[in-house]
């Protein structure tokens, strides 16, 4: 009976001790949620960050930090300029009231004006408005950094006043900017810098200058960069042959690839949103604990609570551990997913285009008859497959200066998947002469002795 009297008692004061509130000098300092804030940011988990930079702006403004708070108001701008860009632009234009009001560095600055006329710009856009308040921050921005000579930043602003210029369709104030921002950018700007440079030149339908841009953009592991680049090259490819159609329906599916790029991170999100409640959680149960201490008896209960939490919380971080490898692994099978659904639009185009060039007409519709074609058709079938294979053939003449032109020419006929019978056609020879022909460039220029090699395998790897 006193057993259960007790066990009573200690209930009811858990029950009290627990609905305690965290006191406010438990709370995180402002510097600190802004630190936290921009690793989740970098997380891409948007949700957690932006809870983050609101509460960094709340104890900022109580203890008066005004350098944490302009930074976190930039921050959070540059969180939601795409979800609501007009939200966006009103807090970089507090973020500029609170600098000018407790100026610190010049630098800053800058970059707080360039910001804001770029979140001005796509408020314009969208409700297809004036672009003059755009053009007055960035302006001024490119004033300071020129005056400066803040090289990186005088990229930034012309890149945007290029971008502005690109919103505003006058394409080649547009390529003015870009060309100017070219020799200032920095290696972490430079890609950027082309991108506008190449739409830019996209828009005025200069597609030779757009593709030679877009030739000059190196992604390296950056996976979204690297399919901007391939899906361009492949519009520029379809706008020559005059395809509109087909470049609508192109434009299409790149759209719904976006889509379910953009999901998985809304997925990822979602998880770090989780991990803040957790977080939270945790903190209170932190506090609970302080006061389990003020007895003796709670003491002792704490305790014992203690060792089970802890056996508790083995258990759920292993529970997290196994529930956060599968996430990883379905978001690895997501990204093989789009990535393969991202290449089958390009191996759909790379085929479109072969198939309505003319020299593949010719050739698919000769029969067993003899096929003739000249330099200039010779010509035009390599270089529509260099645009279509990323120069794989200008790369084989480059690595194998002494191969011969008949060798070439045999293996583009290869590429194209002729039969032997048709590329017999075209050298007056046999099949069989064929096939002998395909043994000795595999062995002789490639290197290749495996018997179960063969040189269509060679040339796609």
């Amino acid at each position: 009976m006193f057993t259960r009297t007790l066990y009573i008692f200690i209930i009811g004061m858990l029950m009290v001790a627990c609905s305690k509130q965290p006191r406010q000098s438990d709370a995180l300092t402002a510097a600190r949620c802004l630190e936290q804030a921009e690793a989740a940011l970098a997380n891409d988990s948007t949700l957690q960050g932006e809870t983050l930079l609101r509460w960094a702006i709340q104890s900022s403004e109580q203890s008066e930090d005004w350098h944490t708070n302009y930074i976190a108001h930039q921050r959070l701008a540059q969180a939601l300029s795409q979800s609501n860009p007009e939200e966006a632009l009103r807090l970089m234009k507090k973020a500029l009231t609170v600098y000018e009001q407790h100026p610190d560095d010049e630098r800053n600055y800058v970059m707080l004006l360039d910001y804001a006329g770029t979140y001005a710009s796509q408020v314009a856009f969208a409700k297809e408005g004036s672009y003059d308040e755009a053009l007055g921050f960035v302006n001024r921005a490119y004033d300071i950094a020129k005056k400066k000579q803040m090289k990186d930043m005088m990229c930034q602003t012309l890149t945007s006043l290029a971008n502005i210029a690109w919103a505003k369709d006058d394409y080649r104030q547009a390529v003015s900017y870009a060309r100017q921002a070219a020799p200032v950018a920095t290696p972490d700007l430079k890609s950027g810098t082309q991108q506008v440079l190449a739409r830019s030149y996209l828009s005025l339908n200069m597609l030779d200058s757009a593709e030679t841009v877009y030739r000059q953009i190196e992604p390296g592991s950056d996976v979204h960069l690297a399919y901007i680049v391939q899906s361009n090259l492949a519009k520029i490819a379809i706008r020559r042959m005059g395809a509109t159609e087909v470049e609508d329906s192109v434009d299409e599916a790149f759209w719904q690839i976006e889509d379910f790029y953009y999901k998985a991170l809304q997925q990822k999100d979602q998880y770090y949103q989780a991990s803040l409640k957790q977080e939270i959680e945790n903190q209170q149960l932190k506090y609970r604990s302080r006061m389990y201490g003020r007895t003796l008896l709670v003491v002792v209960i704490a305790a014992v609570l203690i060792l089970l939490a802890t056996v508790l919380a083995l258990r759920y971080r292993i529970r997290m551990q196994e529930q956060e490898k599968r996430r990883l692994q379905q978001e690895a099978e997501h990204q093989k997913t789009l990535l393969h659904q991202a290449n089958e639009v390009v191996t759909f185009l790379q085929n479109f285009i072969l198939e309505r060039t003319e020299v593949l007409k010719k050739l698919n519709q000769s029969g067993d008859s003899l096929i003739t074609l000249s330099q200039h058709e010779w010509s035009e079938i390599e270089r529509t497959l260099n645009a279509i294979d990323n120069n794989r053939f200008a790369r084989i003449r480059e690595q194998y200066p002494t191969m011969q032109e008949d060798d070439i020419r045999l293996c583009i006929l290869t590429r194209l998947g002729l039969s032997n019978r048709t590329i017999g056609n075209i050298y007056c020879i046999t099949i069989s002469a064929v096939q002998h022909r395909k043994l000795k460039l595999k062995k002789d220029v490639f290197g290749e002795s495996n018997p179960d090699v063969t040189l269509e395998q060679i040339l796609t790897n």
